[in-house]
C-alpha cells in the first residue's frame, strides 16, 4: 500500500470515529434525560382537588319570599331592624344568630315574627276592641230561668225600675293597636326638613347643643347606641307591637337598652353627632319598616 493510500485510510478511520463520538452523547441525552413536569396542569389538578363545595349562604332558600330580608353591602343588622320596624335582637334570636355583626352579603334573614303572614300583616289593619253599643232606654235581657226554679221561687210583688246600664268601658286591647299610641312633640325647636319617604324619611328639629330630647310615646329602648352610619348617637324606642321611633344625632344618650320610658322623658340631649350641625333626626316606623310622616300624628 503506498503512503497516499495509507493517510486516505487513517483519514476515513478518524472520520469514523468522529461521526461515534458525536451520535453517542446525542442519543444517551435524548434516551435519558428527566422528563418534563407539567406543574401547570399538576397544580389545578391539586387545586380542585383541595378545594372544598363552596357552602351555601344561610337562609338563601327564602330569598325573595315575603317576611325575609336578603344582605346588601353595607348593611348592619341595626339598620336591617329599623328599616323592617323591628327590634334589632329579636332579628338576631329569629334567625339564630350569634354575633350581630357576623352577617354576610347575599345571606337572607327574617324579617317578621315566625308564625306571622308577612303578606296579612302588612295589608291588614290591626283591630280594636270591640265595643257593644246600645240606645239608653234599653232593657237589659233578661236571662231565661228554668220551669222548676220558677215554680220555686216566689213573685216578685213588684217589677224593679228599669235603669239603663252605663256603656261598657272598652277592655283594653292585646294587639296593641296603633291606635293606643298617644303621640307627643320629641323636642320644642322649629322644623327645618320635612318628611320625605324617599330621603330623610323623617323630620329634623332645629336646637341648641343640650336641649332635652323626648320620647314621643310609651315604650321601651331597643337599640342605644352609636352603631348605626349616619346616625350618630342614636336611639330606638318600640311603642307596643305598632311603632317604632328613631332619635338620631344626639350629644348625649341618657337611657339604656331594654329600658321602659315614658311619654315626654327626657332620654337624650340634643347634639351633632354625624351631623354637619346641631338639630334632632326623628323618625316613626310602622311595622315592616314602612316610614310614617310624624307631623300627621
Amino acid at each position: 500500500m503506498t503512503r497516499d493510500q495509507n493517510l486516505l485510510a487513517l483519514v476515513v478511520i478518524a472520520a469514523g470515529a468522529l461521526s461515534g463520538c458525536a451520535s453517542t452523547p446525542f442519543y444517551s441525552y435524548s434516551q435519558n434525560r428527566a422528563p418534563v413536569e407539567d406543574r401547570t396542569a399538576a397544580a389545578r389538578t391539586a387545586g380542585v382537588a383541595a378545594e372544598e363545595p363552596a357552602k351555601p349562604l344561610p337562609g338563601i332558600e327564602n330569598a325573595g319570599k315575603p317576611g325575609y330580608y336578603t344582605i346588601k353591602p353595607g348593611d348592619t343588622l341595626i339598620r336591617i331592624a329599623l328599616e323592617s320596624g323591628q327590634n334589632w335582637k329579636d332579628l338576631m334570636k329569629w334567625n339564630n344568630l350569634d354575633n350581630p355583626i357576623l352577617i354576610e352579603v347575599g345571606q337572607v334573614v327574617r324579617v317578621m315574627p315566625p308564625g306571622v303572614d308577612p303578606t296579612a300583616a302588612t295589608t291588614r289593619g290591626v283591630t280594636t276592641a270591640k265595643v257593644e253599643t246600645r240606645p239608653l232606654d234599653a232593657k237589659p235581657t233578661t236571662p231565661v230561668t228554668p220551669a222548676a226554679t220558677t215554680a220555686s221561687m216566689p213573685a216578685p210583688t213588684a217589677p224593679p225600675p228599669v235603669v239603663a246600664p252605663p256603656p261598657p268601658v272598652p277592655a283594653p286591647s292585646t294587639n296593641d293597636s296603633e291606635d293606643n299610641v298617644v303621640w307627643a312633640w320629641p323636642a320644642t325647636g322649629s322644623v327645618s326638613a320635612g318628611f320625605d319617604e324617599g330621603k330623610s324619611k323623617g323630620l329634623s328639629i332645629n336646637g341648641r347643643a343640650g336641649d332635652p330630647v323626648l320620647a314621643a310615646a310609651d315604650g321601651r329602648v331597643v337599640y342605644a347606641g352609636s352603631g348605626l352610619r349616619g346616625y350618630g348617637n342614636l336611639i330606638i324606642l318600640k311603642h307596643s307591637n305598632a311603632y317604632l321611633t328613631a332619635y338620631a344625632h344626639n350629644q348625649t344618650l341618657l337611657v339604656k337598652d331594654d329600658q321602659a320610658v315614658r311619654r315626654g322623658q327626657k332620654i337624650a340631649e340634643m347634639g351633632s353627632s354625624d351631623s354637619e350641625k346641631v338639630k334632632l333626626h326623628f323618625e316613626i316606623r310602622k311595622p315592616g319598616g314602612k316610614p310614617v310622616d310624624p307631623s300627621k300624628l
